[in-house]
């Protein structure tokens, strides 16, 4: 059973910064995906940004690139998620989630179903 533990969210205001953190407690980890994903109340969970865990790719959701970047620190078991220009409509709970399936390659990263593991969620609140 994997663990994530996500932190750093917060209370920000428009135009501010935020980088969230999201850590895996097994020793030896080695998803095929990190996602992060936000939901907010009354809405679906929506990809926000993944990266493959060895090759780093990256995808980002239209809404948030240029604006987010997702990084991970293999050593450390961790990735993250750089936040810059933060809009109130970026207001949600955010998720990380880890992909140990490749099934469908890069392609199906975007999706909610093929994550296995999710971590707890953290709340991002950006005032106007």
């Amino acid at each position: 059973q994997v663990q994530q533990v996500e932190s750093g969210g917060g209370l920000v205001q428009a135009g501010g910064s935020l980088r969230l953190s999201c850590a895996a407690s097994v020793r030896a980890f080695s998803p095929y995906a990190m996602g992060w994903f936000r939901q907010a109340p009354g809405t679906e969970r929506k990809f926000i940004a993944t990266i493959n865990w060895n090759a780093g790719t990256t995808y980002y959701a239209d809404s948030v690139k240029g604006r987010f970047t997702i990084s991970k620190d293999n050593a450390k078991n961790t990735v993250y998620l750089q936040m810059n220009s933060l809009k109130p409509e970026d207001t949600a709970v955010y998720y990380c989630a880890a992909r140990f399936s490749n099934f469908g390659g890069n392609a199906y990263n975007r999706d909610v179903s093929s994550y296995d593991y999710w971590g707890q969620g953290t709340q991002v609140t950006v005032s106007s």
